[in-house]
């Protein structure tokens, strides 16, 4: 473009106006706005929500697809980050492993500098190393198992972060309700071999353990399983009472519906997992009293009314980690505010020395990346329906 407007510079006196010929003008304005597009378009930011889009998970990676979409059309609405606008990225690593390091290679490949991800923790801790390396910080909305941060802090890696509670808070909860209620009677541990699933039974059984309850079984089955005749056999066998089990609602809402089927009455308790609309369609009446520990409802958050309201006026309940998945949004948007600054380094330290208002309520971190008050209630099923007890 620059050349042809040489050559019209040159064509023209100076006190004449340059004289282009139609298809000549109708380039130079084109090229003009590519130009201008181009330049603004390098001022987005580019942030990436990762997580199960697809496979037996989809259900909560639908989750966060809602509240990162959400999240970054209202910090958009409101001027968005250090007066630019934020671009969202997708990526879904399935709650596979191998698949979610591709995803991280890929998001980090597009030059995001924030991620809101993964929700498997057998997922984000591969991711972790990516984006430590890509210099991305990662805030994960769901990822509860302690070696995430813990591991990225003895690495004395800075981007790792979470907006939600850790297994060892939510496994010390269902351990102490398990030893409250059904001290003396069997008890079945089960998880499902992920890093979630078998992290948060190990710790709920330590910490039951700890208060004087003792499994009477403790067995492992792979994420995947559709057919479980042969544990629940084994568990009538053994006189089960309550059963705990540490993984997904797919495999939770098999298990309680194959346990019903043959006559096994024994109650299901599950983690955070369990919360979503998901884990009774798969269930139907026999997942009536199943029991899961959680926060305290996030939708019910004053701060949160009218984001809620905004998601139900969609047709859209915000349920498990949507709200949390908009708040990581937040902290990211947030530190980068307070650091004036989108590089990793900057945002660690603003995230590390600040206290953040989220959908969720106020959230604050300590030097592993942790939140600070993390908190766990039990919940519910009934009619279809779950609440806190």
């Amino acid at each position: 473009m620059l050349d042809f407007l040489a050559q019209a510079r040159h064509f023209s006196g100076p006190t004449r106006e340059v004289q282009l010929s139609p298809l000549l003008r109708a380039f130079v304005v084109a090229a003009a706005l590519a130009l201008t597009a181009g330049a603004a378009k390098a001022q987005d930011i580019k942030i990436a929500v990762v997580g199960p889009i697809t496979g037996s998970n989809a259900a909560l990676g639908e989750q966060m697809k809602r509240g990162g979409v959400m999240a970054v059309e209202d910090i958009n609405a409101k001027g968005g980050v250090l007066g630019r606008k934020l671009v969202l990225e997708m990526a879904d690593d399935a709650c596979d492993p191998k698949q979610a390091v591709a995803a991280a290679n890929d998001v980090a490949g597009k030059n995001v500098v924030f991620v809101a991800g993964h929700y498997c923790s057998s997922a984000s801790i591969p991711a972790s190393a990516v984006y430590n390396e890509a210099g991305v910080l990662q805030i994960t909305p769901a990822s509860t198992n302690p070696a995430l941060t813990d591991d990225a802090a003895r690495k004395a890696w800075n981007n790792v972060f979470r907006v939600c509670g850790r297994d060892d808070a939510q496994g010390a909860v269902a351990g102490k309700y398990l030893a409250d209620n059904y001290k003396g009677k069997n008890i079945a541990i089960i998880h499902d071999k992920t890093a979630y699933g078998k992290g948060l039974a190990d710790e709920t059984k330590k910490a039951a353990n700890k208060l004087g309850a003792k499994d009477a079984m403790y067995e492992a089955i792979n994420q995947g399983d559709k057919d479980f005749t042969a544990l629940v056999s084994k568990m009538k066998q053994a006189n089960i009472d309550v059963i705990y089990f540490g993984g997904y609602q797919t495999e939770a809402g098999l298990i309680v519906r194959q346990a019903r089927d043959q006559g096994l009455k024994a109650t299901l308790i599950g983690g955070d997992a369990l919360v979503t609309e998901e884990f009774w369609k798969i269930t139907g009446p026999a997942g009536e009293g199943t029991l899961m520990t959680f926060s305290p409802d996030p939708r019910k958050v004053p701060a949160a009314k009218a984001v809620v309201d905004k998601f139900m006026a969609q047709g859209y309940n915000p349920e498990g980690y949507t709200l949390y998945t908009y708040a990581a949004i937040q902290a990211f948007a947030a530190a980068a505010e307070r650091a004036k600054s989108v590089k990793l380094d900057d945002l660690s330290k603003a995230l590390h020395a600040m206290t953040v208002e989220t959908v969720i309520g106020p959230l604050s971190w300590d030097r592993k990346g942790d939140i600070t008050d993390p908190k766990y209630v039990f919940y519910v099923w009934k009619g279809g329906k779950y609440a806190e007890m």
